[in-house]
C-alpha cells in the first residue's frame, strides 16, 4: 500500500456531520414579525361603532383609561348602544342592565351632524333622568377623515 493512499478500512459515512442540538429560532422570529406587522395594519380597520357624520369642534381629545359606553344616534333617528340597535323606550332599562346600576359609568353620546337637536336632547334627558350623571357629547376634531355614511 502506498503512503498517503486512502485507507480501505475507512468507514463509509464518517464524513457526515453530527446532528445539531441547537434550535434555530430565526424562522419563528420571522413569522412573528410578519404577524406583528399584519396586526398593526389591521387593528385600525377593526374599530367598532356605527358610522355617523359627527359635528366638528375645536377641543382636545379625552384620555380615558377604561372604555366608555357609547350611544349613537344615526341621521334617521335610530339609537344604538355600542353596535346594538335599541328603541327609545328600552334605552334606560338596557343601560341599567349593561352598567349593573352604576350611575357613575361614563357614557359617550354620538349624534349625526344632520340630526335634529331635539332628538339629541330627548335622548340626553332620558339618560340623565335614569340617574347617569357622567354623560359626554362626542364630536370630530377639524381635519379628521369623515366616515362613509350610507
Amino acid at each position: 500500500m502506498a503512503i498517503g493512499a486512502p485507507s480501505s478500512r475507512r468507514r463509509r459515512g464518517s464524513s457526515r456531520s453530527a446532528p445539531m442540538s441547537d434550535i434555530n429560532v430565526t424562522p419563528m422570529v420571522d413569522v412573528m414579525l410578519v404577524l406583528l406587522i399584519i396586526f398593526m395594519v389591521a387593528a385600525p380597520l377593526l374599530t367598532v361603532g356605527v358610522p355617523v357624520n359627527l359635528p366638528q369642534a375645536k377641543s382636545a381629545p379625552l384620555n380615558e383609561k377604561t372604555e366608555p359606553l357609547a350611544i349613537t344616534i344615526k341621521a334617521d333617528g335610530k339609537i344604538f348602544i355600542q353596535d346594538t340597535g335599541v328603541e327609545l323606550h328600552e334605552l334606560t332599562a338596557r343601560l341599567q342592565a349593561i352598567t349593573e346600576n352604576k350611575p357613575d359609568t361614563r357614557i359617550y353620546l354620538r349624534g349625526d351632524h344632520s340630526l335634529d337637536y331635539g332628538r339629541v336632547m330627548e335622548v340626553m334627558g332620558l339618560i340623565t333622568s335614569a340617574g347617569f350623571t357622567k354623560l359626554a357629547l362626542i364630536s370630530e376634531t377639524p381635519g379628521t377623515v369623515k366616515p362613509d355614511v350610507k
